[in-house]
């Protein structure tokens, strides 16, 4: 048994329709678009501001590779 009762061979069928609909082009570009996000969103947890609860900041990390 596989994810939820669901077999191998299930598995296989689902992911050799989604291929024949959406093409692997734009599968590629999709899982590129979802690893950028993530990413992103890790970026964004390490460089947001340290904040008190009176809201003054404590610490503030910023580097950004992308403007060398």
């Amino acid at each position: 048994m596989g994810i939820s009762g669901i077999g191998i061979g299930p598995l296989i069928l689902i992911l050799a329709i989604v291929l024949v609909l959406f093409g692997t082009k734009r599968l590629r570009n999709a899982g590129g678009d979802i690893g950028g996000a993530i990413k992103n969103f890790k970026k964004a947890v390490k460089e947001e501001d340290a904040t008190a609860e009176d809201g003054t900041v404590i610490e503030q990390k910023v580097e950004d590779k992308d403007k060398v």
